[in-house]
């Protein structure tokens, strides 16, 4: 197989400096503002972004574990396949968040909602758009009788931990 390159475009910056206590989800991470920083080479990229209320941000998971197949997620006791929940410890450990853009200065984007790491690699940005981005969905899996515990991370997916 083709070996795969993946540039860094930015560094995200949040009040977060471990996984635990961190939001499990950007949706519960209202009020968390922070910054992106994006590095010069890639602004011009920024061009008519901020006209855009929530964007996607992908990063890499730097700080997670190890890639595990079968996890515990956070809101549940039950083991399941890491592709069916949103674990860290993945083959490739991409996160994805959707947070709302408060402000665009320079190559700094200003955002609500993070659920992320400080010093988090941003590996891409894309704009929400509704009409591509939302679905009502019929089957949610296990997360409908999920027992929906905590909304803050704990340290089971922290590179160190087991």
């Amino acid at each position: 197989m083709k070996r795969l390159a993946v540039k860094v475009i930015g560094i995200i910056h949040s009040p977060f400096r471990q996984a635990k206590g961190t939001p499990i989800q950007s949706a519960l991470a209202q009020g968390v503002e922070g910054w992106v920083k994006v590095f010069p080479q890639f602004v011009p990229g920024l061009q008519d972004l901020k006209g855009f209320e929530r964007i996607w941000l992908l990063y890499w998971l730097d700080r997670a574990t190890a890639a595990r197949l079968v996890v515990k997620p956070f809101l549940d006791g039950q083991e399941r396949g890491v592709f069916a929940t949103r674990a860290p410890c993945r083959p490739n450990p991409i996160g994805l968040s959707c947070v709302r853009l408060l402000e665009v200065v320079g190559n700094v984007l200003h955002v609500d909602g993070l659920d992320i790491l400080d010093g988090t690699p941003l590996l891409d940005i894309k704009p929400y758009i509704p009409t591509f981005d939302a679905f009502e969905p019929k089957r949610i899996g296990w997360y409908g009788d999920a027992k929906r515990g905590s909304i803050v991370a704990d340290d089971r997916f922290s590179a160190g931990e087991a």
